[in-house]
């Protein structure tokens, strides 16, 4: 079992309990999943490629091309042409990537002050964005590939009520939240 599961079901449980009220047992909010990413701004298929390829070295699992569901005229974007890529990470996958980001990369990034929390935050969703994608060592090894990513936006997914529960759940899995 991972550590992070391990916390989710024995002590985050009891800390919700204490915290909040709640007429059944099921209705405990938990982390569901995990969105990564990345939106290109031009349908370069070299770009398209060196993303979706950083996106698979960082989670192991293959990624998906995202499709512009309106014409630009300004980006030069058909409706219908991929724009991006993204994958969903669940369960081990979602847990191990958490572990990442917690331990490796956000103490890797200089001058982090945190992640900024705004208000206008749904209920059951997070997201933030990481600007140097170069923190992940399976990117670093190869600079000249991955040297112009654009930033990667990872969304949290739970099942929370309320803001209130989503924050308690971040502040618990120690995410450096500045509100």
């Amino acid at each position: 079992m991972h550590f992070l599961n391990y916390f989710q079901s024995k002590t985050l449980k009891q800390d919700l309990l204490n915290k909040f009220y709640y007429k059944n047992i099921n209705d405990l909010p938990k982390l569901e999943k995990v969105i990564l990413n990345f939106g290109c701004k031009t349908n370069d298929l070299k770009q398209l490629s060196t993303t979706m390829l950083a996106l698979e070295l960082i989670t192991n699992q293959k990624g998906i091309l995202t499709k512009s569901k309106k014409s630009n005229i300004l980006l030069k974007i058909r409706k219908g042409n991929p724009v991006g890529c993204k994958v969903t990470l669940q369960k081990k996958l979602m847990l191990k990537f958490l572990e990442k980001t917690l331990l490796e990369i956000f103490p890797k990034i200089k001058n982090f002050n945190g992640l900024t929390v705004s208000k206008l935050i749904k209920k059951n969703s997070f997201t933030y964005e990481l600007h140097n994608t170069l923190s992940f060592h399976e990117l670093e090894e190869h600079y000249y590939l991955f040297n112009n990513l654009p930033k990667l936006t990872i969304t949290i997914i739970t099942k929370t009520n309320t803001k209130e529960e989503l924050l308690f759940i971040l502040k618990a899995f120690q995410f450096p939240l500045k509100t």
